[in-house]
């Protein structure tokens, strides 16, 4: 698999998640993925992006522009050095939430992607990495 290109951005602010949102369609629709697959990849950034924000207490989006053979991709990683997850498989769990949420945010951005990772642990941030495929 090749990366063809790649950025990042800070998500700090709500204006951030906005400009998240932005930068993710503009991406998806240079990688030529349809519009329902460009408004499922918006959606999750949506959700990981305001993660980072509220729970994350701010951080960053870095994104890829990716190839396999042939087919492309956009990779994006949102990444915080916030108070972490204490318990990852719970936190992944359908309806599970914070007390501040309706429990999809996680769990539906796994569902709209092709690729999920999460990597976090309490008092060393999160790190969630999405792939999405033409």
């Amino acid at each position: 698999m090749n990366a063809e290109s790649g950025g990042s951005m800070p998500v700090v602010t709500e204006n951030d998640v906005v400009h998240a949102r932005q930068a993710a369609r503009r991406l998806a629709q240079q990688c030529g993925l349809r519009l329902v697959d460009q408004t499922k990849l918006v959606t999750a950034v949506s959700e990981l992006a305001r993660n980072t924000v509220v729970y994350g207490k701010g951080g960053t989006m870095a994104w890829q522009v990716l190839e396999n053979g042939v087919r492309k991709g956009l990779r994006l990683v949102f990444e915080d050095q916030g108070p972490g997850i204490a318990d990852l498989q719970l936190a992944l769990t359908d309806g599970w939430t914070s007390g501040r949420g309706l429990g999809l945010g996680l769990t539906g951005a796994r569902r709209l992607v092709d690729e999920f990772e999460i990597d976090s642990a309490p008092n060393e941030g999160t790190r969630v990495a999405i792939i999405k495929w033409m």
